[in-house]
């Protein structure tokens, strides 16, 4: 994440709707960070960057080729002094902003630091530039010759990984200054009219979190009438959307041309520092296990709520033997932090202060963003997380899965900031492991064979929604983005897409209510971080292939595991599962992660004799 980049609500099926009697729940204490905007702190530091990046590019602009090891290694640790601040207040701003998106004082404060940050870090565009610019044969010898500098090589090689596609100084520099009128100022569009979209619900307005979590409900009227009531919304704003994504996608593939990008997923891949061949080959085992996976899922599923054929309304809808109970944020706390220490001490103790110390932000309330993240802020700090808890049990292993992210992002801190953001393809990991771990601790509690049934099969959707439907999101998005090449798509040609990827990835057994074409329209990603969803896939199928060999009785794992975690983005995942035994290049490895999922459908189905 860079310096002014906003947290991107991350979590997408964060709880799918209604207002739940919960009271008391955390709110984020950001003194960490800041006491307020008028912090006289916020102002030192502001200050400090005006004048040290103005220093920066004096003392080393035009100079980098020529610096020793030892010079280099002194210019890259005070980049990522600079980096650290400038992350400190566009955290603050940020996390701020998303608490009340509606609110014009924090948007405009947030615009306001986004535009001094940009204008500051315009300073430091060279940095990138002429680092890249150094020959490789001298590159690996000055890092041959001073361990301060060797120990960045993993940032600096996917800052160079770039190196084909950099552009001239002055058309960096441009693209930089431009980006606060730009991609960013169409992506706070969005989040701004999300935001403050509300839905008639039977006559109450509900917010977009609340109405979602509707099609949770065990009343099926209530799911129909929360979907006809999201439709007759995304509808209304249609032609906003498909403009900010026509916009988005054009102006992606603008800069992709003049980069020589040769697809439009080539940046996301680089930035994630992994092999095109390797995301292709887990789309392409998804893509055929859907038949064995979601197809067959929901056809149980269809016999289960006793209909023929399933709308768009009953694809979350709870099993008729589910707990229809709202789950206090006390219970929530103890089940997730439970199941955290029965894996390791350590990881609950990681995970503790989030509840004590205001790192949590849990509440639904109006104007706040969607959806749930874990921000890491800077490693001079802690992460924070945003929820919208509402008390069902998907919301349960929402929390489950942001503190994964959270343990995560403290253990990775102390590889300084450079070096302790995971690419997404590992970023995943822990909070999926998370998910798992209090899934099984749940299971193991649950005697009762309905109870039993209910929560492996709401384990199941789970997965489901966390890799074929994020698959199916990542094709959305790569026939978007393709069909964009070719010009202007219209509403509909957007919906086709959508509605070709959805028919393929949820199975014979759907029917769609007119206006599910429109669904498309809600979901950040798109929007925030294009071709980020199959890390949520990459990281389900690493971690399911993990917890086999925990399962196993590996003595050594915990210790390999906070290893693994540790280790921010200072490794390839090549070299971060070595210890484990496994490797994500390998075509056969998708395909185990896969049978986990197949196995608990197994299991469902053999509960029908």
């Amino acid at each position: 994440m860079t310096p002014f980049d906003l947290p991107t609500p991350t979590h997408l099926q964060a709880a799918e709707g209604g207002a739940a009697p919960l009271d008391g729940l955390p709110e984020w204490d950001f003194s960490a960070l800041y006491a307020g905007e008028d912090d006289p702190k916020l102002a030192k530091d502001l200050s400090w960057l005006d004048d040290e990046t103005a220093k920066f590019k004096t003392d080393y602009e035009g100079q980098l080729g020529d610096k020793s090891a030892t010079a280099l290694a002194a210019c890259v640790k005070r980049y990522e002094n600079i980096q650290t601040v400038m992350g400190r207040i566009m955290s603050y701003a940020g996390l701020r902003y998303y608490q009340n998106t509606t609110d014009a004082d924090r948007a405009k404060f947030m615009s306001d630091m986004q535009e001094r940050i940009t204008g500051q870090s315009a300073n430091l565009v060279f940095f990138t530039l002429e680092m890249n610019r150094i020959a490789d044969e001298r590159f690996d010898l000055l890092l041959g010759e001073d361990q301060d500098l060797a120990r960045y090589r993993p940032v600096l090689d996917r800052m160079r990984a770039m190196k084909p596609h950099q552009l001239s100084d002055e058309l960096e520099a441009f693209l930089h200054d431009q980006g606060v009128v730009g991609a960013s100022a169409w992506n706070r569009l969005f989040d701004e009219t999300m935001a403050g979209l509300t839905f008639d619900v039977n006559g109450e307005e509900l917010p977009l979190e609340a109405t979602l979590n509707l099609l949770t409900d065990t009343d099926r009227q209530k799911r129909e009438v929360a979907t006809h009531a999201l439709i007759a919304v995304f509808r209304e704003n249609l032609p906003l959307f498909a403009r900010i994504t026509n916009t988005l996608a054009k102006e992606k593939e603008i800069e992709d041309r003049w980069r020589k990008l040769p697809t439009p997923q080539a940046g996301r891949h680089l930035a994630n520092h992994v092999e095109p061949e390797v995301v292709e080959a887990l789309r392409n085992a998804v893509v055929a296990a859907y038949p064995r996976l979601s197809h067959r899922y929901y056809a149980l599923k269809a016999k289960w709520l006793g209909l023929d054929a399933m709308q768009v309304w009953d694809r979350n809808a709870p099993l008729p033997t589910a707990e229809d109970r709202i789950i206090g944020w006390d219970e929530a706390k103890d089940t997730v932090m439970d199941a955290y220490a029965g894996f390791d001490p350590r990881m609950s103790d990681l995970a503790a202060p989030f509840f004590t110390e205001g790192w949590i932000d849990a509440p639904v309330k109006p104007g706040k963003a969607p959806g749930a993240f874990a921000h890491p802020t800077v490693t001079t700090a802690h992460p924070f997380v945003m929820l919208n808890y509402l008390g069902k049990q998907r919301d349960v292993m929402t929390l489950a899965h942001e503190l994964g992210h959270g343990v995560h992002q403290r253990l990775a801190a102390k590889q300084g900031e450079l070096l302790s953001s995971t690419p997404l393809t590992l970023a995943e990991t822990a909070s999926v492991f998370g998910e798992m771990l209090t899934f099984k601790k749940l299971l193991e509690q649950t005697t009762d064979p309905a109870k039993r049934k209910a929560l492996i099969a709401s384990k199941v959707e789970d997965m489901i929604n966390t890799v074929v439907r994020q698959i199916a999101f990542y094709d959305f998005e790569c026939k978007l983005h393709d069909a964009r090449r070719q010009g202007e798509l219209t509403p509909d040609d957007i919906n086709a897409i959508w509605m070709s990827v959805q028919a393929e990835s949820l199975g014979p057994v759907f029917e769609f209510v007119d206006g599910y074409e429109v669904f498309w329209t809600y979901i950040p990603h798109f929007i925030h971080s294009p071709f980020y969803v199959y890390a949520y896939a990459f990281g389900d199928g690493l971690v399911n292939a993990l917890y086999a060999v925990y399962e196993e009785g590996d003595a050594d794992f915990q210790d390999k595991y906070f290893a693994m975690l540790e280790a921010g983005g200072s490794k390839h995942h090549k070299d971060l599962l070595a210890p484990f035994g496994l490797d994500a290049s390998d075509p056969s490895f998708w395909d185990k992660g896969l049978s986990v999922i197949e196995s608990l459908i197994d299991e469902l189905e053999a509960m029908e004799d």
